[in-house]
């Protein structure tokens, strides 16, 4: 088992359960946009946002954000490090920095001493793109080993200056790279990690390259916080996480939602009908299983595994509680009509 950390009241590792992060895509000093968007990735799960610094202006608007959010807030570091400094004052709840980045030893033990004054943990967050070149050329290109190497190495600085409140990530565009790079760090330390796969690609490509990812490691139990990096909203990364973690076993809550994949014997428009019932149920916090099948073959059985389900039949279908059918309905009114069985159930 890992280590525990706190970034604000947030727990990762030490047996905590998974935590799924995002990073606003705003400009930092542009408080009411970053803001706006912090409580849009509230709204969607996220459990910890990270801002970028890349300047004093950017490092200024952080206390202002602070203020104003209630998800712990990470400012990402590179290179100077007043810029740290500046967003401590500022009451971020973590620093994302790589020590070996910033400077003189002095600079890396005036960081750190402030963020255990704090208790502010670092994350060191390595990928294929910031790997030194001693260790590329030691490795012959940013192997799994050089990325492990690096980032042991960045925490060894702070080690040395006595700091210990430390999450690492080793993350790779590659996937292959990035499981052997995180399974390799897993035995080398008991650090919390952060997940990802790095530059992973839209939303649909980045997805799939993040769920093989992040999913092959959390099943075999390797993981303590996650994002999904996609080109695209950012609340897509929050649902992509969210869809992950509860796949690879990792997280219960919320609607688990089951559809088969249409067939020559379906009479519905079940493409639609999935849609709109998981779209409608997304908010739903109940920890429930919900089936929308599309025919008589296989719709009952299923459905009758699910707390609730469709089993469609020509041009209408039937609902199920339990096992047990409910109702007959047609079906533009089939949406409708789970819904409500739903809301009536679990709400009254």
């Amino acid at each position: 088992m890992s280590k525990e950390i706190e970034v604000g009241k947030v727990k990762i590792g030490g047996g905590a359960p998974v935590t799924v992060q995002s990073m606003c895509n705003t400009p930092t000093q542009d408080v009411e946009a970053t803001v706006a968007q912090i409580a849009r990735l509230e709204d969607a799960g996220c459990d910890i946002i990270r801002v970028a610094v890349p300047d004093m202006a950017a490092a200024r608007a952080v206390a202002e954000i602070k203020k104003r959010i209630r998800i712990p807030l990470v400012a990402d570091i590179h290179f100077d490090y007043k810029l740290a400094l500046a967003a401590l004052e500022g009451g971020v709840d973590k620093v994302r920095v790589n020590p070996g980045n910033i400077g003189a030893i002095d600079r890396v033990r005036e960081v750190a001493r402030r963020c255990e004054e704090r208790r502010v943990p670092i994350r060191v967050g390595v990928n294929s793109g910031s790997v030194e070149r001693e260790l590329l050329a030691r490795y012959g290109g940013p192997t799994a080993e050089a990325l492990v190497d690096s980032a042991l190495g960045h925490v060894r600085i702070l080690e040395d200056v006595g700091f210990t409140d430390i999450c690492i990530s080793v993350k790779s565009s590659s996937v292959p790279r990035t499981v052997e790079a995180y399974r390799l760090l897993r035995q080398k330390c008991d650090y919390p990690l952060h997940l990802g796969v790095t530059e992973a690609g839209t939303a649909y490509l980045g997805t799939v390259n993040s769920a093989v990812g992040l999913g092959t490691l959390l099943m075999e139990g390797i993981g303590d916080t996650v994002r999904v990096s996609l080109t695209a909203d950012p609340v897509k990364e929050i649902e992509a996480g969210i869809a992950i973690l509860k796949a690879a076993g990792r997280r219960s809550g919320g609607v688990r939602f089951v559809s088969c994949p249409t067939c020559g014997r379906t009479k519905i428009d079940l493409v639609a009908l999935a849609q709109e019932v998981e779209e409608r149920l997304r908010g739903c916090p109940r920890d429930i299983t919900v089936a929308v099948m599309g025919c008589a073959v296989n719709g009952p059985g299923e459905a009758r595994e699910a707390d609730y389900g469709i089993a469609g039949g020509d041009g209408e279908g039937l609902l199920f509680k339990k096992g047990k059918i409910v109702k007959k309905l047609p079906f533009a009114a089939l949406a409708d009509g789970l819904v409500a069985l739903i809301e009536e159930q679990e709400n009254g």
